[in-house]
C-alpha cells in the first residue's frame, strides 16, 4: 500500500519501520519450515549445509534421500520393474508408514466431521441448554496438554471393561490400544473440535428462516438438511475435515501411546528415525509434508472465500 502524499516524515518512517518489522516477523516464522527444504537435497547424510551446497557445486545435490523414502526396508532393493514396486508397496517403511497415516487420517476425518458436524448444529440452536459448558466440553482435547489426553487414553484403551463395568454397561469388550480403531478413535477424538469451530463459524451467518420456508413447503428435516443447510455449511465442514485430517496426519504423541507395531505412522517413523538413526531421509519428508499442508491451507482459503461470497459476506 502506497504512502498517502500527505503524510508527514514521522508517518513515513514509520509506515517503512511497520514494513520492515512485518517481514522480520515473516522471515522468523517461515525460515524454520523453508531451511529444511534444500538440506533434503544435501548429498552427504549430514543435516548442515556442506561446502559444495554453499558454493551450488552439483555434485553437492542429490535426491538420494527420496529415493530411500522407496527403498528403505525393502528386501530386494535392486529389483526393478513391477518387482521392485511390488516390495516397496509391501516392505519399504515409509511407504507403509504413509499408508497407515493415510488409512487412519480418512477413517478418523469421516467419524470426526459426521460428529463435529451434529454437535455444530446442536449447538448453533437457541434453545439448546448449557450450550457453552457443552461446548467447552468438546473443545477440550485443543485446550488440554495433549500429553495428559494420550495418557489417558491409554490408559481407558487398554482397559475399557473396567470403566463400563464401573458405569454399569456390558463389560464384554475388547482391547483398543495396540489396534486401527483405537487409533482411528482417538485421532477423531483430537479432530473434532477443529470440526465444530468451522462448522459452528459458518452457522453464524446462517439464516434460519431457511429452514422455516422449507419446512412451510412441506420438506421435511432430513430434505431440509440435505438440499438447504448442507449445501450452505459445507465450505465450512470441509475446511474442518481438513483440519481434522491434518490433525490426524501430523499427530505424534498419541500414536506414541496407543498405537501397536502395524500401526506405524509417519510422524511416529520420522520419531524413530530421529531416536535410532540420524538421516536426511526424515528432511525429505519434512519437505514432502510442507508441500502437502501448503495444499491443503491453499483449500481451506479458497473454501473460506466461497463461504463468504456464498453468505454475502464479500462481493462476487
Amino acid at each position: 500500500m502506497a504512502v498517502p502524499t500527505y503524510a508527514t516524515p514521522l508517518e513515513r518512517i514509520w509506515h517503512y519501520a511497520y514494513l520492515v518489522i512485518c517481514g522480520l516477523i515473516f522471515f522468523f516464522l517461515i525460515a524454520p519450515i523453508v531451511v529444511i527444504i534444500p538440506l533434503s537435497f544435501n548429498a552427504e547424510p549430514y543435516f548442515t549445509f556442506t561446502d559444495r551446497m554453499l558454493s551450488f557445486d552439483p555434485e553437492g545435490y542429490s535426491t538420494r534421500w527420496y529415493e530411500s523414502l522407496l527403498t528403505f526396508g525393502m528386501q530386494n532393493p535392486d529389483a526393478t520393474g513391477w518387482a521392485f514396486w511390488s516390495d516397496a508397496w509391501n516392505n519399504a517403511s515409509w511407504v507403509k508408514a504413509a499408508k497407515n497415516s493415510i488409512i487412519i487420517g480418512v477413517f478418523s476425518t469421516l467419524l470426526a466431521t459426521v460428529l463435529g458436524t451434529l454437535a455444530a448444529l446442536g449447538l448453533s440452536r437457541p434453545e439448546m441448554p448449557f450450550r457453552r459448558a457443552i461446548m467447552a466440553i468438546l473443545i477440550s482435547p485443543m485446550i488440554v496438554p495433549l500429553i495428559i489426553t494420550a495418557t489417558g487414553m491409554f490408559f481407558f484403551y487398554s482397559n475399557p471393561c473396567e470403566l463400563l463395568g464401573i458405569l454399569g454397561l456390558p463389560t464384554e469388550c475388547g482391547r483398543l490400544a495396540g489396534t486401527y480403531l483405537g487409533v482411528i478413535l482417538a485421532h477423531a477424538t483430537l479432530g473434532i473440535p477443529f470440526v465444530i469451530i468451522t462448522v459452528t463459524a459458518t452457522l453464524v451467518g446462517f439464516d434460519q428462516s431457511l429452514n422455516r420456508a422449507a419446512a412451510s413447503l412441506g420438506a421435511n428435516p432430513r430434505t431440509t438438511f440435505f438440499r438447504v443447510t448442507m449445501p450452505l455449511i459445507l465450505p465450512g465442514v470441509i475446511s474442518g475435515a481438513l483440519f481434522a485430517f491434518v490433525t490426524s496426519f501430523d499427530e505424534v504423541v498419541a500414536v506414541l501411546f496407543i498405537a501397536g507395531p502395524d500401526q506405524q505412522t509417519i510422524p511416529r517413523q520420522m520419531w524413530n528415525g530421529i531416536r535410532e538413526q540420524i538421516s536426511p531421509a526424515i528432511l525429505a519428508v519434512a519437505t514432502l509434508l510442507v508441500i502437502f499442508s501448503i495444499a491443503l491451507l491453499t483449500t481451506v482459503e479458497l473454501l473460506r472465500r466461497r463461504s463468504e461470497r456464498i453468505r454475502g459476506v464479500t462481493p462476487h
